[in-house]
């Protein structure tokens, strides 16, 4: 089983001023960030705006990730859409590139017919017998709408492909009850940067968070301070990163967390339309809270 184990950034897509893929800033990006105690890298997820990237779009981020990435880093690929048939294919496409995990989140367009138990184990399960790779369930009821249930989940890890969930709504609550009921080895990592350490302490094995494609090393620092036991230095990191996280996730999202990564000598640049940058007002506020977060 792969091992997803530590924080992984969901890869902030480049663009250029035109809105085109900037293939030389994916590789400046990927390159410092190799430089890293990170774990891998997720590409395609909801923080690389996979919404708004065409399937050529994806492949080539893939690609060129792929290419650029240590031979150390696990590599994730974002290939969750609203068909099974789609999925799979993106799936197994991003296998023969390379990648060991698919992370596919919950289909919601028709959430009036996916948000039951029956339909989202469906789904999973379809697109895990198929899968070339092991799958890793993304929830993030918050965006999409749809909840997937820690009972759908319990059934779920004990399909033989399906070996992890990234949970992103924030509840340490349902995280403790999905490591509890879950199958012994399922993984359960979370997606939110202000719960980190806690969620560390409570059983998670890891981390994919946006945040971490701006501040990498703060947040490797509180799963390091996790590791080793440094309860107090895990909650005093956590404490710091705190206002800087809640900015670039739940507040400014993208746009705010692309600033931060050009504040940080990483390149963030413009969101793809109909999202925009962020004004001077909401740059300074960026600017005071990650004073001291160095990327």
């Amino acid at each position: 089983m792969v091992k997803l184990h530590g924080i992984f950034p969901p890869v902030a897509t480049p663009f250029d001023h035109k809105g085109d893929l900037y293939t030389v800033k994916v590789r400046h990006n990927i390159e410092k960030w190799n430089k890293t105690p990170l774990a891998g890298y997720a590409v395609c997820g909801s923080t690389g705006e996979s919404v708004y990237l065409t399937t050529e779009e994806k492949i080539k981020m893939w690609e060129w990730v792929a290419e650029y990435a240590d031979s150390t880093k696990i590599l994730i690929a974002g290939t969750g859409v609203e068909s099974v048939r789609e999925t799979v294919a993106l799936t197994n496409h991003a296998a023969e590139l390379g990648y060991k995990v698919a992370m596919v989140r919950t289909p919601f367009y028709y959430r009036n017919l996916i948000n039951k138990a029956e339909p989202q184990a469906l789904f999973f399960r379809a697109v895990a017998d198929q899968a070339k790779i092991p799958v890793m369930i993304y929830n993030w009821p918050q965006i999409t709408g749809v909840d997937i249930m820690p009972e759908v989940v319990a059934a779920l890890s004990e399909h033989p492909n399906i070996i992890a969930i990234k949970e992103s709504s924030g509840s340490l609550e349902k995280v403790m009850q999905m490591i509890r009921d879950t199958k012994p080895g399922f993984q359960v990592l979370t997606g939110t940067a202000p719960t980190l350490a806690p969620s560390l302490a409570v059983g998670c094995v890891g981390a994919v968070l946006a945040f971490a494609n701006a501040a990498p090393y703060a947040a490797v620092s509180i799963w390091e301070a996790h590791r080793t036991r440094e309860s107090a230095a895990a909650l005093d990191w956590q404490n710091r990163i705190a206002r800087a996280a809640q900015l670039v996730t739940t507040k400014y999202g993208i746009p705010g967390l692309k600033y931060a990564m050009d504040l940080n000598g990483y390149y963030g640049g413009p969101p793809r339309l109909p999202l925009v940058p962020i004004g001077q007002a909401q740059q300074k506020e960026i600017q005071q809270a990650f004073d001291g977060i160095k990327g």
